[in-house]
């Protein structure tokens, strides 16, 4: 796990209480923010570190083939059982069990969850007799549990048998201050896959990244990081221009929307004219006669604007 900021901080310090304990872990997080890894960082640093570390996607299956996959199944037991197969449950004796989206579970899979949890044991589909099993389990959601408690479609017991530790991991829009850091760590990996040359960003391209929103969090960040690095060729230096368009306009229309709405129109205007006249100079490198163009206004029109707002090509950088 990458990252510097008060919310990672947090989040280290409760993982490194909960290190030497068995209990039963709750990874609440939005899509891409790093459930599975803390997961594994979880486990690798408890005494069950040795033994397996199995993970299941809840939402992979439909309850039937869930069913099998999570607990097995005896031969004979439904047409194409063939021999008897062994469950996660059963691979994962003695070590941990990941359960990633467990809010996607059925009203009938999460009764037969809740009976390991409480009793340790488990049915193998088409069995007569339970087999008892020693697994501490981790589960994780990107869903609020707790409302869909209320609501009626998780079980109450489960939610606080699966609650006892819970990890809230931060969005990424949390924790801006660590996109350098996770750019550095994105870029060193993607070139010594590729076994290409360092390569950086520019200073504008990393405001760029401050600006947008991340709704895919870090997992976004690194696609974002793929793409730079493929489109840019052999250059060593990633340019803000090559940037995805929805990180490139996230940051102008954040300005936009951000304006004053106090004060007079006519400098509200002035302040508006005068941010689209800066930011279009930066990313056209000063060409006047394009901006003049999408702005639909002239050449001699737009130099006089320039001169007016004292827009200095110095202080603008690309």
């Amino acid at each position: 796990m990458i990252g510097k900021s008060k919310p990672m901080q947090s989040l280290y310090s409760l993982m490194d209480k909960i290190k030497t304990a068995d209990s039963t872990v709750m990874v609440q997080g939005e899509n891409g923010t790093g459930k599975e890894l803390i997961a594994r960082s979880i486990h690798y640093n408890s005494h069950r570190k040795d033994k397996p570390f199995v993970i299941q996607n809840c939402s992979a299956f439909n309850d039937n083939l869930l069913e099998s996959e999570l607990f097995g199944h005896v031969k004979g037991s439904f047409t194409g059982a063939f021999r008897d197969k062994k469950g996660l449950f059963e691979m994962a004796d003695k070590g941990t069990f990941f359960l990633d989206e467990i809010g996607d579970t059925s009203p009938q899979m999460q009764v037969k969850l809740l009976r390991v949890l409480q009793e340790g044991t488990f049915m193998p589909v088409g069995a007569t007799e339970g087999r008892k099993v020693d697994v501490r389990i981790i589960a994780a959601t990107n869903r609020n549990l707790k409302e869909m408690v209320e609501q009626g479609s998780f079980r109450e017991d489960l939610y606080y048998r699966l609650n006892v530790i819970n990890i809230r991991v931060p969005p990424l829009r949390e924790r801006k201050e660590d996109i350098p850091f996770l750019v550095d760590f994105f870029l060193a990996k993607i070139c010594e896959t590729t076994g290409g040359a360092k390569r950086a960003i520019t200073k504008r391209a990393l405001e760029k990244l401050y600006d947008y929103a991340w709704p895919g969090n870090v997992r976004e960040l690194q696609n974002e990081m793929e793409r730079l690095v493929v489109l840019s060729g052999d250059e060593t230096k990633l340019m803000a221009e090559l940037l995805s368009p929805k990180v490139l306009e996230s940051g102008d229309k954040n300005k936009i929307q951000g304006a004053r709405l106090q004060g007079k129109l006519k400098d509200a205007l002035e302040d508006l004219e005068r941010e689209m006249i800066r930011e279009g100079l930066r990313r056209t490198g000063w060409n006047k006669s394009k901006l003049a163009k999408e702005l639909g206004i002239s050449r001699a029109g737009l130099i006089m604007k320039v001169e007016k707002y004292g827009l200095d090509k110095r202080k603008i950088a690309r």
